[in-house]
Order: structure tokens, then sequence, then C-alpha cells
């Protein structure tokens, strides 16, 4: 349903698989923040006096995040952008946790992106097929 999941590296069948299942369609959401809040990779900020951070989110779906996380594993395991990206985050300062979660982040939104235009994709190809039946 949507081979371009597939060309993003570290995304194999399973995670792809898992990941149009889960998401029923792009369309529900209606920006990439949305998306990512569903998939539990938006943070949540949290303030202590003067500090401000952000926490993981433990909420959004699990099975989204957890094919996220795998990408992002096999990522930064050297296979695609993901370990420049960290290697990257990790010398602004950032913990390793808290550059895989904006991997994760990161991902998402490209998650997000090919399946729009997946669907913009196949909504082009229906009416073409709907004009044609005419």
């Amino acid at each position: 349903m949507a081979p371009q999941l597939l060309a993003i590296p570290g995304c194999g069948v399973l995670s792809a698989a898992t990941i149009i299942g889960e998401t029923a369609g792009v369309h529900r959401f209606r920006s990439k923040a949305a998306f990512a809040r569903f998939t539990g990779t938006a943070p949540i900020p949290v303030w202590s006096g003067s500090s401000s951070r952000v926490r993981l989110n433990r909420g959004g779906n699990r099975r989204m995040n957890c094919a996220l996380h795998m990408i992002a594993v096999t990522q930064i395991r050297g296979i695609g952008p993901g370990k420049t990206y960290l290697d990257k985050l990790m010398a602004e300062g950032k913990t390793r946790t808290e550059a895989i979660r904006l991997l994760r982040r990161r991902l998402s939104d490209v998650v997000y992106r090919t399946l729009k235009a997946v669907d913009a994709s196949i909504s082009d190809t229906a009416e073409q097929m709907l004009i044609a039946a005419a």
C-alpha cells in the first residue's frame, strides 16, 4: 500500500506494515504535530522553577512508537542519516536518550510526509479512474 515507506533507511517490511495498520489513514491527522502526538513522539514540557525541559511521552500508540524506535536504532547503527544527526545532537550537549527521542520525532515527521504523499497519489489515481469510468 505504501512502498515509499520502505525507501526510508531502516524501515523494513514489518515496521512499514505496523505503521500502515496502526495509522489507518493519514488523512485523520491535521498536522505532523497531531501525528507525533498519536505516535507518542511529541515532547511533553515540564517546568520546575526557572528551568524548562521536556520529558519522554509515555502516551500515544506504543506499537507506532516501537516501530519508529526500531527505525531510529537501525539508523543509529549506520544505515541512514540517523547516526550523523545523533552525533550532532550529542555534540550540542544532549544526552543519548534525549538525542534518540529527538531522532524519533524527526522520523515521525518523515513518515507523516511520506504517508501524505502516498495518500495524495492514491486520491489522484482514484479520481483518474472515476473520470475514465464516466
